[in-house]
């Protein structure tokens, strides 16, 4: 990012087990704009490789595009104990690297993000990912978990922008 921008780059994280989503959004005056988005897919079978891998490549990120503040979901805990016990770990892995970057990490619930973006909380993704793509003014075709942790992000944004106009902190 140029130095000479004054705006906030915050990184949205969709963290899961095989695949973890990332987005990076810039925002200045109230407008946003894509900075980068993309998928870690892991292959390897060994859970502490995956956990690895996520965090060095989130540090990776970090370094390079040095944003501001991070976001990402809160754990959704369905039937499968063992999944959701796998997207914990994913997700401590995620913030443990955000940690290490000097990021704070604020946390939504998925029905929060969703409502942000779609302005229902048990929108389909893809209409979520049609939102992403008229926030960010872009006609990309990212992949669900890039455009979930772009969601992220801008509900971030939005959270935050909806504060300081309040007055809350």
């Amino acid at each position: 990012m140029p130095e000479a921008r004054r705006g906030l780059v915050v990184l949205g994280l969709d963290p899961g087990s095989r695949c973890a989503g990332y987005g990076l959004v810039y925002e200045e005056s109230g407008r946003l704009s894509l900075v980068t988005a993309g998928t870690i897919r892991m292959a390897e079978s060994d859970m502490a490789v995956r956990m690895g891998r996520i965090f060095q490549e989130l540090s990776a990120i970090i370094k390079e595009y040095a944003p501001a503040e991070a976001a990402m979901e809160n754990v959704f805990v369905g039937a499968n104990v063992s999944s959701a016990l796998k997207l914990g770990q994913a997700r401590g892995a995620a913030l443990a690297a955000c940690a290490v970057g000097g990021l704070t990490v604020a946390a939504y619930e998925p029905t929060v993000v969703k409502k942000s973006l779609v302005g229902v909380g048990r929108a389909e993704k893809s209409q979520v990912a049609f939102m992403v793509n008229q926030a960010l003014q872009c006609k990309k075709k990212f992949a669900t978990d890039a455009s979930d942790a772009l969601a992220v992000a801008i509900c971030h944004l939005n959270q935050r922008r909806f504060r300081r106009l309040s007055g809350l902190p």
